[in-house]
């Protein structure tokens, strides 16, 4: 549901696997160090070659295309280098070798002797920033040993010989249609077109009643969520299909947003890095589905739910648009209150990645307690994966978020938030942070706030989140609880309980929205 998956050791061999790599990083071994050559087949760039950020990914033999497990956490994840390139041209080749950064193994010569399948990504899509993105670049996968033989290190050639296929809207289907416009605001932003995309699910019979106009529902996932998770919601079998197709159910019309853009997850707010997300969304792509589907049109007849990078994306354009939406359903939301960013205090930390203590900074957890990962290593696969060999342009969790709520360097980038190697934190960039923080912006804004958003706050936690949110959203509670006047609705933690626990059935979410819409005056 959130930030790069990461998938736990399930046998004896995984997690023999998983302590050798750790073992390698502390001593590495005496195999010759390799170096992989990257090359262009003719005919793949245009004159002026092809830019942007090269790849190469060590996986197993037989395991399907390396490349697709890019951005994966954990020890056991396969090894991916990665260095800028800019003007690729046939006959060149772009070297990574042990200067290279790696994930998750210290060095390249920590690399473990072994049969791997290797294969070369080059990474050229600027408006959706996703390893894999239509029009990038990749090599066939190459099975290669790499031994303990002394003698000269091994050479890998690699050719980027293949494009991702370009973008295909999927058809639509049933209740499901899907729609991509050009947004004017994004446009005048970034300089170049960039397009909205959107999922929409149509209520039962809707066209058998073609008289009828209904409420909004805007959906918003996981991190990195595309519009096209529509298709599984309406999935056969699926808790939101039965609840949807009740003959009880609220009708209404279900738009679900789309988690890409240029920086990652654009979060669907206004921002000075993915620019006016907020706006074009509220004032282009909402009134676009309520025009072509037969919305109402009224910010008393729309509402906002999701959860985790979802959760905090509702309530954030329910709290910097309060009238434009009738009520927010968060679950499991990202954090809500900069004092609490995870386990960060971004205002009185100095590492991002080092806790006052001197220990590493944990980055996700189980149920149990135990530490999945921690902070460093969360952003050292995004160091392998962002230009100029930072986290802040890799198009991973920790960067959307830096672009969200970070200010705009004058390279025209984001500013880190932290030091990408040491995670030393960047006091120069905090205050920009302050209008993101929701429990700030609600504190401070809360006398104007208050009759705007009365009874509109719907939230839930997990009090074992995975990545420590729900210290954050006790902050929040801590605030609302005491608020004058009150807010008027509810925040639930379950004890025990892990990232993404939703406290409502999908039905019983429909019901309460479609009651916030009745009490609202949505309907005509």
């Amino acid at each position: 549901m959130r930030r790069t998956p990461w998938r736990p050791a399930a046998t004896l061999g995984a997690l023999l696997l998983l302590n050798g790599a750790a073992l390698a990083q502390e001593a590495p071994s005496r195999a010759a160090t390799p170096t992989f050559a990257v090359t262009i087949r003719p005919g793949l760039a245009d004159e002026e070659g092809a830019s942007g950020r090269l790849l190469v990914v060590l996986g197993k033999p037989g395991g399907g295309a390396p490349r697709l497990a890019i951005g994966h956490t954990g020890m056991d994840a396969a090894p991916v280098l990665g260095r800028d390139v800019d003007g690729l041209k046939p006959g060149v080749a772009a070297v990574l070798d042990d200067k290279s950064p790696i994930f998750p193994i210290a060095s390249l010569a920590s690399l473990r002797p072994g049969r791997y399948a290797v294969q070369a990504v080059l990474h050229t899509n600027r408006d959706l920033n996703l390893v894999n993105a239509p029009g990038d670049l990749y090599s066939e996968a190459k099975v290669v040993e790499i031994d303990r033989a002394s003698g000269p290190p091994p050479r890998i050639g690699l050719e980027l010989s293949r494009a991702v296929p370009a973008e295909a809207m999927p058809r639509d289907e049933g209740l499901i249609r899907y729609l991509k416009i050009e947004s004017k605001l994004l446009r005048a932003f970034h300089g170049r077109p960039i397009f909205l995309r959107a999922g929409v699910i149509l209520p039962r019979d809707f066209d058998r009643e073609p008289g009828r106009r209904y409420p909004l529902r805007v959906h918003v996932g996981g991190y990195g969520a595309r519009f096209t998770g529509v298709s599984g919601r309406m999935a056969p079998g699926a808790a939101f299909r039965s609840a949807w197709m009740a003959d009880d159910a609220p009708r209404m019309i279900l738009v679900h947003l789309d988690g890409a853009g240029p920086y990652g997850d654009p979060y669907q707010v206004n921002s000075a890095n993915h620019g006016p997300y907020g706006d074009a969304v509220t004032r282009e792509l909402i009134p676009e589905v309520e025009r072509r589907f037969r919305g109402i049109g009224k910010g008393t007849a729309r509402a906002v739910d999701g959860g985790s990078t979802g959760g905090w994306v509702s309530l954030a354009l329910q709290v910097f648009y309060p009238d434009s939406f009738a009520g927010a359903w968060s679950s499991c939301a990202d954090g809500v209150d900069f004092r609490s960013f995870q386990l960060v205090n971004i205002y009185e930390d100095a590492n991002a990645y080092v806790n006052r203590h001197g220990f590493e900074r944990p980055g996700s957890r189980d149920t149990t307690g135990e530490v999945r990962t921690t902070m460093r290593h969360e952003c050292q696969v995004e160091n392998v994966l962002g230009l100029g060999d930072s986290w802040a342009m890799s198009g991973g969790q920790w960067a959307a978020w830096n672009a969200t709520y970070g200010p705009r360097g004058p390279d025209g980038r984001p500013v880190p938030l932290w030091d990408p190697r040491t995670g030393r934190i960047d006091r120069s960039a905090v205050d920009h942070w302050k209008a993101y923080d929701l429990r700030l912006v609600l504190e401070t804004n809360w006398p104007k706030l208050a009759p705007r958003l009365r009874g509109k706050l719907h939230i839930w936690m997990g009090d074992a989140d995975d990545y420590f949110l729900n210290n954050a959203m006790h902050q929040l509670d801590a605030f609302l609880s005491r608020a004058e006047p009150p807010y008027e609705g509810s925040i639930t933690f379950a004890p025990g309980k892990g990232h993404c626990w939703q406290g409502l059935s999908e039905a019983e979410i429909l019901r309460q929205m479609d009651a916030a819409f009745r009490k609202a005056g949505g309907f005509e």
